[in-house]
């Protein structure tokens, strides 16, 4: 028998099912990179994250007799509502075994949920915050998931979804770029060193997170600024970017974070991160200090850097601020012996930061898609 159940966060029993169902189902998968439980579990604490302060969620588990066969999260993200003027409601760390009948289950109880809140479409997987992954992966399978900034999935995924109703709203496309032949026109490097001469715009590094941390609130202004037109984009809060620096600072090195300013005035940024995806498969999902251990030394190691969160507000495309932004892009990756480089989920909807990649010799190499269904 087939049951759909709604957890008690506060039942920790509970939370450890929910939790516990991607490990089985991707034991062993060489692709998969399993998320630090602790990061996970945060998701789920309403008295943590700072998502609920000004939206809501509800996590449901679907099983037989006493297994867990697929989960599924609720979201209502009422700041990306009240900008884009919608009523979407998004559905997010779905996750099931090959098996319509409960994937249907797990939908319907989705659907309940978002009409008794006046919602009108359901839009996924579109997670809680600016560096959780979108989308189920369409294409790109034999590529191992970078880290934990998108999501791997089998690919009967896409086929429970579709068989279910679901269309397409959005891909997001992540793009391959090796240093042996990412070289930037020498037209573009002129660009930035006009910029730089003129002094209209600063690029300023940092020697260590606590430098970083300070400029929380500017940081948030612009990304605020930089994504609006975006069509993922909710506004950021206070709390929101103070809990995002806090993850992103910890899984980098403060030279791979750069500020673009103008006036002392936060304009554009650019954002690296050592890809540690190997460290994060050998812990599996364990942070004990031997894996924290191997993660610091996986940083060290790798040679795999992930672009996720080069931003530029939109005044200051094309007056140099997007050819300074892609020499100092260069600069990080060769400075520090990087030899590929993801650019981590480019939504198509992104044109002109498509088209730059392309011009860069980027290869589009892996597909992850939004879907939506209508809420009858």
């Amino acid at each position: 028998m087939l049951d759909v159940i709604q957890i008690d966060t506060h039942d920790r029993q509970q939370v450890k099912r929910f939790i516990d169902l991607p490990y089985r189902l991707y034991k062993d998968h060489p692709k998969w990179v399993p998320p630090p439980r602790v990061d996970v579990r945060v998701m789920l604490d309403r008295d943590k994250h700072p998502f609920y302060e000004h939206s809501e969620a509800d996590f449901f588990i679907a099983q037989r007799g006493d297994e867990v066969v697929g989960r599924i999260a609720a979201l209502e993200n009422r700041p990306y509502n009240r900008h884009h003027e919608t009523r979407k409601a998004n559905f997010y760390l779905f996750e099931c075994e090959e098996d319509l009948d409960a994937a249907r289950a797990l939908f319907q109880r989705v659907y309940a949920w978002a009409e008794a809140r006046e919602l009108d479409d359901l839009v996924g997987p579109k997670g809680f915050g600016v560096l959780d992954g979108y989308g189920l992966l369409v294409d790109g399978y034999e590529h191992r998931q970078m880290m934990t900034m998108m999501n791997y999935n089998y690919p009967y995924y896409p086929e429970l979804v579709e068989a279910l109703g679901f269309e397409k709203v959005v891909d997001f496309v992540s793009c391959y770029l090796n240093t042996d032949s990412f070289t930037l026109p020498e037209r573009i490097h002129r660009i930035a060193e006009r910029v730089k001469e003129r002094g209209s715009l600063e690029v300023r590094r940092f020697n260590n997170r606590r430098e970083i941390k300070t400029l929380t609130v500017p940081f948030k202004n612009a990304y605020n600024r930089a994504f609006q037109d975006n069509w993922e984009f909710a506004p950021l809060t206070e709390n929101d970017a103070q809990f995002v620096m806090e993850n992103a600072i910890g899984l980098t090195q403060p030279g791979l974070v750069k500020m673009i300013f103008h006036e002392e005035e936060i304009v554009g940024f650019l954002l690296g991160f050592p890809d540690v995806s190997a460290a994060l498969q050998r812990a599996n999902g364990r942070l004990t200090p031997w894996a924290l251990a191997d993660l610091w030394l996986e940083m060290k190691r790798t040679n795999w850097l992930a672009c996720n969160g080069a931003g530029l507000v939109p005044e200051f495309h094309g007056v140099g601020g997007n050819a300074l932004l892609y020499a100092e892009m260069e600069k990080t990756a060769l400075e520090h012996g990087f030899q590929h480089i993801d650019m981590t989920q480019v939504a198509e909807t992104a044109v002109q930061m498509r088209r730059d990649l392309e011009n860069l010799n980027g290869e589009m190499y892996k597909n992850h898609r939004v879907y939506h269904h209508p809420i009858e």
